[in-house]
């Protein structure tokens, strides 16, 4: 039930919000790093295990083991959309909304990692040359009836869910890469372009096995118009993480939910 709150009230949960909001990013461990260098430097041959180029307006799905790295390479007025499953229990999801609230940013960038529903981390983003990604909205909507050959966001990912045994009930809110959308003083959406440079990239890297889908179609926001490119998806074998992994200790929240992982 809605229970209506006075001007006064909501100036009062405001500041006790952005109280809370400052203790912990200030109580982090250590500080994030800056935007990872462009271009991508040169994948290792020997850590390819999978290369997909996906055209504008498809969708692909892959799965990683723990450890291993997905990279993908964005390209002028493309955005990809994300969705992610534990491997072993689908029933556990990437959770958008309480990756933003634990985390107390919708900023997701180098350092920052990714919760499911159950607390765990899925995914750590270890490397980010832009820190340009949409939590908030995401992708395009169904198509318009009459429009068979226009493909969506929403589509696409639904055609994905259903090639690794999911429905529609089953997809998480998304996460769209190179798409930044952020929010003014007065809380509206806008789309800030100038943070894209066109041959941004991004790895993440995966912390369970995991299956994934992603859609290579246009952000609804987006003034881009034309045909979308295609972007560039590597899969990598796992290294060695060390101890002090940024990820792994950059922020409270981050600890905890590897404390999570570990007990699983």
């Amino acid at each position: 039930m809605h229970t209506p709150r006075s001007p006064q009230q909501i100036v009062a949960d405001r500041a006790r919000y952005e109280e809370h909001q400052r203790r912990g990013l200030e109580s982090a461990p250590r500080a994030l790093p800056a935007a990872s260098p462009r271009p991508a430097p040169a994948a290792d041959p020997g850590r390819i295990l999978q290369r997909e180029d996906i055209a504008g307006g498809w969708y692909w799905t892959t799965a990683l083991r723990a450890g291993e790295v997905l990279r993908v390479a964005g390209a002028p007025g493309t955005s990809v959309s994300l969705a992610a499953w534990a491997a072993r229990d689908t029933s556990e999801r990437m959770n958008l909304p309480d990756t933003v609230k634990v985390q107390w940013t919708t900023d997701l960038r180098r350092g920052r990692v990714i919760f499911s529903d159950m607390g765990r981390v899925m995914l750590s983003i270890t490397e980010d040359s832009s820190g340009a990604h949409d939590v908030l909205t995401g992708g395009s909507g169904a198509s318009p009836p009459g429009t068979p050959g226009r493909r969506s966001t929403r589509d696409n990912m639904m055609l994905a869910a259903a090639k690794l045994g999911l429905d529609r009930r089953d997809l998480p809110m998304l996460l769209t890469l190179f798409a930044p959308v952020r929010v003014d003083a007065d809380g509206r959406l806008g789309w800030r372009g100038a943070l894209l440079s066109g041959d941004d990239w991004v790895d993440l890297r995966a912390e369970m096995d995991l299956v994934l889908a992603l859609s290579n179609t246009r952000h609804p926001m987006d003034p881009a118009t034309g045909a979308v490119p295609a972007v560039t998806a590597l899969r990598l074998a796992a290294v060695p993480v060390p101890a002090d992994d940024l990820c792994r200790t950059a922020t409270a929240e981050a600890i905890r939910g590897f404390e999570n992982n570990a007990r699983a």
